[in-house]
């Protein structure tokens, strides 16, 4: 049977000293990428003839590291193991021209580390314990408990302040039944995906149901953070020894966590909303064709910008390739050029029907001027990407 690794995210509720060890592990291993960063540059910049240190070197150089700064002895070593690791592999993306160049870590609102499973040092103990190295038993609430042999863990923190695990675990997968059944869909920003066979999910948009009560905060957030940095800049001028951070003030650190709260609450509904959906899509067909959009040229529209971001079509068409390779299913993306053009009966491509792109856009429904065939633009459009694709395939 073949394996698969998954993520299981967990909301931790810890103890105030499993926080405290929590914050000083964000800031060890900071650290830790801090100064090994630093020293993959000086010694580029003193031989750029020099080889970068691999990451086995690096590992090789945090028992130095810790004798000369003690306290790092009080975390998990595989934590600061995985910042070594990262940091190869962000030299590793660099070099392939899949990221930009390394930089260096500064502290913000959302933190987060990564432990490595050695010897059962990650355990899930019971339905609501999770057991992590030096901070023993956290509680967390789950909808879906990890299952399969567990790799490793990430803590973070978001910028709410509340905190969160995910759980990576190489987990067994079979092959969903086959049904038989082949579909295409048209991306949407009405409907969020709609379907050859006529069925349309909706797409809610999350961002507006919330809308009001985010920007309240967010004038409060604005307001409090010019009171706070006038304070601090009379701090500067009267007692520049006693200088107040943003952290110190109370009330703009409340409109800063709950503007976090309600953009969380936002990602987290559109996320289940996908998750649910792929999940439906791969149990019911066997082949799934999509539209590949362009999506980073369609947000240069500032008038569709915020509604395409709320849609999310980029992380739908992530989702769904991966669950199809999970569970034996196929996806196939074709350009989306005159799909919605292209009647779906006699293929003759109707130019518009005279009209502009502007009002070809607001045009929702047409017939067909070869065939007379009544198309609603959508589902037609959908027919064709599936024509399309069962060609690729063939």
């Amino acid at each position: 049977m073949a394996t698969a690794l998954k993520g299981f995210k967990l909301k931790l509720y810890p103890t105030s000293d499993q926080q405290i060890l929590f914050r000083c592990t964000f800031g060890c291993t900071r650290f830790v990428w801090n100064k090994m960063f630093a020293m993959q540059i000086a010694r580029r910049k003193n031989n750029p003839k020099q080889w970068l240190v691999s990451r086995f070197g690096m590992d090789s150089l945090l028992p130095l590291l810790k004798k000369e700064y003690p306290w790092l002895k009080d975390i998990d070593a595989t934590a600061l193991q995985m910042a070594t690791d990262q940091l190869a592999d962000a030299y590793t993306r660099f070099f392939k021209g899949q990221n930009g160049f390394p930089h260096f870590r500064k502290r913000t609102y959302a933190q987060s580390y990564t432990s490595k499973c050695i010897n059962n040092n990650i355990q899930v103990v019971d339905d609501h314990h999770l057991k992590l190295p030096k901070a023993g038993l956290v509680y967390f609430k789950a909808g879906r408990l990890p299952a399969g042999k567990i790799k490793r863990v990430t803590i973070r923190q978001k910028s709410a302040g509340h905190y969160e695990a995910t759980v990576l675990c190489e987990c067994e997968i079979a092959d969903l039944p086959k049904t038989g059944k082949s579909v295409g869909g048209d991306l949407g920003l009405k409907a969020l995906l709609i379907l050859s066979d006529g069925q349309k999910e909706p797409n809610l948009r999350y961002d507006k149901q919330l809308a009001k009560k985010k920007h309240q905060w967010e004038k409060k957030k604005a307001r409090r953070l010019l009171g706070a940095q006038a304070e601090i800049a009379r701090d500067k001028h009267e007692h520049p020894n006693n200088v107040r951070t943003l952290e110190d003030f109370k009330n703009y650190q409340e409109a800063r966590t709950m503007v976090a709260k309600y953009a969380a609450k936002e990602a987290y509904q559109r996320q289940d909303q996908l998750q649910k959906y792929t999940t439906w899509l791969v149990q019911n067909y066997d082949l799934i064709v999509l539209e590949e959009l362009n999506v980073k040229g369609l947000l240069k529209n500032h008038k569709l910008a915020r509604a395409i971001s709320n849609a999310s079509w980029g992380r739908l068409v992530a989702i769904l390739a991966y669950k199809c390779r999970w569970y034996g299913k196929e996806l196939i993306l074709v350009p989306p050029a005159y799909t919605s053009q292209e009647c779906s009966s006699c293929h003759e491509r109707n130019q518009r029907l005279g009209l502009s792109q502007s009002q070809w856009l607001g045009v929702r429904e047409w017939d067909c001027p070869s065939c007379g065939t009544h198309h609603d633009r959508d589902i037609n459009a959908a027919i064709n990407i599936l024509n399309k694709g069962i060609k690729t395939a063939a």
